[in-house]
């Protein structure tokens, strides 16, 4: 019993570990974003290598939070929804990093006009995130919490739309001094920058029907 009580609170701590790293890595990408709007090689160089080791770390969290639900028999009733909901979590780190690799590979350039734009539009992204990581940490202490904990997660998603709905409609409508291809690519970075959000609500979904799941 000593054993299994241990491992609980491992198990606890280890995910509090991992909520905790793609919370700084939405963090971290956040930041890469706004530096490289500024023309802050460095910063956002450094904010490369940062999204790089976070992704590294989650996923060996999330390996060894697996192994513990296996191999100690915890949660075995939710442990398939658990599993999956791991891998949802874990694809919001990966949607950061590969986002910020595309700004690193393919560099696109923003006109100084829209930086105010893809600022807004990163700040919903990453707002959504903060408030799913609380609602994922409610399903394993307070199930009856995660509800409520959701409602700014689906606000700030549908913010993100709008925003990215602003930028598109600006490059098409307003700025005639760019040609069709600059459009296009431009229009591709902001949905690049949406889709964490999109991610962030599926993980939201999942958690609302695990929740109910729960409580039944």
């Amino acid at each position: 019993m000593g054993i299994l009580f241990r491992t609980a609170e491992s198990l606890i701590a280890s995910i509090n570990n991992f909520l905790d790293t793609i919370d700084e890595g939405a963090l971290v990408f956040k930041n890469g974003v706004k530096n490289y709007l500024n023309g802050e090689e460095k910063e956002f160089a450094d904010n490369i290598q940062k999204i790089l080791d976070m992704e590294s770390h989650a996923d060996k969290l999330r390996k060894q939070i697996e192994n513990d639900l296996y191999i100690y028999s915890l949660l075995p009733q939710f442990r398939s929804d658990v599993m999956v909901l791991l891998e949802k979590l874990d694809d919001i780190i990966d949607t950061s990093k590969e986002n910020m690799l595309q700004f690193d590979v393919e560099g696109p350039d923003i006109p100084t006009e829209l930086n105010n734009d893809f600022i807004k539009l990163v700040d919903a992204s990453v707002l959504s995130v903060e408030n799913v990581i609380p609602a994922a940490r409610a399903y394993f202490t307070d199930v009856n919490a995660v509800k409520d904990k959701l409602h700014r997660v689906y606000f700030y998603e549908r913010e993100a739309d709008l925003l990215a709905d602003n930028i598109k409609r600006r490059l098409f409508k307003e700025m005639k001094q760019l040609d069709l291809a600059e459009k296009i690519h431009l229009r591709y970075f902001a949905l690049h920058i949406e889709s964490l959000s999109d991610v962030v609500q599926e993980v939201a979904d999942l958690l609302s029907i695990m929740a109910i799941k729960r409580t039944l």
